[in-house]
């Protein structure tokens, strides 16, 4: 059989940086309220740099494929650029610039060492084989070794990426230096260096910012209702604390279909079946539930809504039938900035991504902390040292948003440039050398 080869590339290349663009109009709004100078903003809007590559992987059947990759580095004022490497069919320039920024943003929101990175590979995860996934993997890193680094750039897990994969990564990029750098990546197994309290640490930092806003309105969590839009670690994890302190969880949903009943599921039975089938629907068989779509889930009459799927699930189609009162970003950029503006004329109280999702790479950080130092912490001290960060930087957020009556989002985004902003400002500005 004549060999073939396969080129993916998407249509990245010829976008016009949608994504991008939505995200930068958060840093233009939040400027006015965190004081800095314009020379600071505008290297806000700027990425240090943005890598394209070409992944040859071999395949089972002996063909050909290449893979589009990309890594993308925002900007490293406070510290070497830290993201996540995702691997999903509509990776983007445009996609992976966004979330670099985010990482900017939210490593600043929460006082963390860093700056935004972000990777991805377009691909479907689910055509190709374990050892074809390995190949891909250890191609990638093959590609962007001299760029990352644990003082340099340091990937961890995304969407359909995992600590094993971590582990390859990790693998490869030991073999290419010739040497041992636990900390060039995080999110590994607990064997290579992974950090314990890793893998719910995004859903986790989420909600210790949701309790702490409970004590603050004095809620009776059985009197509570949320929903929750994609089921999987993240969101898993939320619901798992939020359903043992006694939170009505009503709603869940993955990508296919969702379950709803208005008197609250059995959390932990659907946690297992869902993670046993892959399917949330799986659910319907056992537990006393009824079908809902990913749509209308996002539109129930609930206290609590928890985005925590994809970008652009709130959008200005659907905002103004948004009824909860509060949302908790657990997703990254779920929600668009046209949708943010009727969201906050209604009175939504919004816990922004960039705050609420923030405990993964908070976690990630201990995990490379631990790594330099080879000294490692208790789950205990990581939980603690979690939230004591979570609760600090919300309730400075919070005080901001009040002192200035703005919306948290804003207040966030505030909070965090201006943490960069002075970073910049310190090595001189126009004003330094316009003398």
């Amino acid at each position: 059989m004549a060999a073939h080869v396969h080129v993916e590339v998407g249509n990245a290349a010829s976008e016009l940086d949608p994504i991008f663009s939505d995200a930068i109009k958060r840093l233009d709004r939040a400027a006015q309220y965190a004081e800095i100078e314009p020379e600071a903003l505008e290297r806000l809007k700027t990425h240090k740099s943005i890598l394209q590559v070409s992944i040859p992987v071999r395949m089972d059947d002996g063909s050909l494929r290449i893979f589009t990759g990309y890594r993308a580095r925002h900007n490293d004022t406070l510290g070497p650029t830290k993201g996540g490497i995702r691997y999903h069919p509509n990776v983007s320039i445009s996609e992976v610039k966004a979330l670099s920024f985010w990482m900017t943003c939210k490593c600043a929101c929460v006082g963390l060492p860093y700056g935004g990175g972000k990777g991805g590979i377009i691909v479907d995860v689910k055509e190709l084989s374990n050892a074809e996934l390995e190949r891909l993997s250890r191609g990638y890193i093959r590609q962007i070794a001299d760029l990352i680094g644990p003082d340099l750039d340091i990937p961890a897990p995304d969407m359909y990426t995992n600590a094993r994969i971590m582990a390859w990564m990790l693998d490869e990029y030991n073999t290419i230096k010739r040497g041992s750098y636990p900390a060039v990546i995080t999110g590994k197994p607990l064997g290579l260096g992974g950090s314990l309290g890793r893998d719910d640490a995004t859903g986790r930092g989420g909600y210790y910012c949701l309790i702490d806003l409970a004590k603050k309105r004095q809620w009776k969590p059985s009197e509570i209702k949320v929903a929750i839009q994609g089921y999987g670690n993240a969101a898993q994890a939320i619901a798992r604390l939020l359903y043992r302190d006694g939170y009505k969880i009503v709603a869940i949903s993955d990508s296919a279909s969702g379950i709803h009943n208005e008197n609250g599921l059995d959390i932990m039975q659907a946690e297992q079946i869902k993670n046993k089938t892959g399917r949330v629907a799986a659910c319907l068989e056992s537990i006393k539930c009824e079908p809902i779509t990913n749509a209308d889930l996002l539109e129930l009459n609930v206290d609590v809504l928890v985005p925590a799927a994809m970008e652009n699930m709130i959008t200005i189609e659907n905002a103004a039938r948004i009824r909860a009162s509060v949302v908790v970003e657990l997703a990254n950029g779920p929600t668009t900035t046209d949708a943010d503006e009727i969201l906050n004329r209604n009175g939504v109280f919004m816990l922004p991504d960039i705050l609420a999702n923030a405990g993964g790479v908070t976690v990630s950080y201990f995990e490379w902390v631990q790594n330099r130092a080879c000294y490692y912490w208790s789950l205990d001290e990581v939980h603690d040292r979690l939230q004591t960060i979570m609760v600090r930087e919300f309730n400075s957020i919070y005080d901001l948003s009040k002192e200035k009556k703005i919306d948290m989002r804003t207040a966030a985004y505030a909070h965090a440039i201006r943490r960069i902003g002075r970073a910049i400002e310190s090595m001189g500005t126009v004003k330094y050398f316009a003398k």
